[in-house]
């Protein structure tokens, strides 16, 4: 739990430094029309500090461990942030250049944090599935429910 946590602040940090960023960058460039800057701030609030707040209540009831999916999903978040970074200098500079490799990173950002994301929903779903079956099937779990005429399902 701890861990996820200071995921949580990190990226919590992250998006703070991504607002500022979009808006004195585009303050000091005169810089008025839409660019993607703007949603690096919201994508490491959402999907970086929100994320990882739920995931560590999560694992705080159900134990959930699921390393190579978080890491994975860390690394899907910050490749598709920097692309959006990289996508967002560039509008905001006008430059000149092949937005197609641009493109190419951020789907491969994407791609990976969607994966990641439904492995560890998988992972949680697993967890609890055999914390379920540990429950019912505990032995104090069956005299109470015996003595208390609970039914079982």
């Amino acid at each position: 739990m701890k861990r996820y946590i200071n995921y949580s602040i990190v990226y919590a940090v992250l998006a703070m430094i991504g607002g500022v960023f979009y808006r004195e960058f585009t303050k000091v460039n005169d810089y008025t029309a839409f660019t993607t800057l703007s949603l690096v701030h919201t994508h490491y609030f959402i999907l970086g500090m929100m994320f990882f707040l739920i995931l560590g209540l999560i694992s705080l009831n159900i134990n959930f461990k699921s390393n190579r999916a978080v890491l994975f999903y860390n690394i899907g978040l910050n490749l598709m942030a920097i692309m959006l970074v990289v996508r967002g200098i560039v509008q905001v500079l006008g430059l000149n250049v092949v937005s197609d490799f641009i493109s190419g990173v951020a789907g491969i950002g994407h791609t990976i944090l969607g994966v990641s994301l439904i492995l560890i929903l998988l992972d949680i779903k697993k967890t609890c599935i055999k914390k379920v079956f540990r429950l019912i099937f505990n032995p104090f779990f069956l005299t109470l429910s015996h003595n208390f005429n609970i039914p079982l399902i």
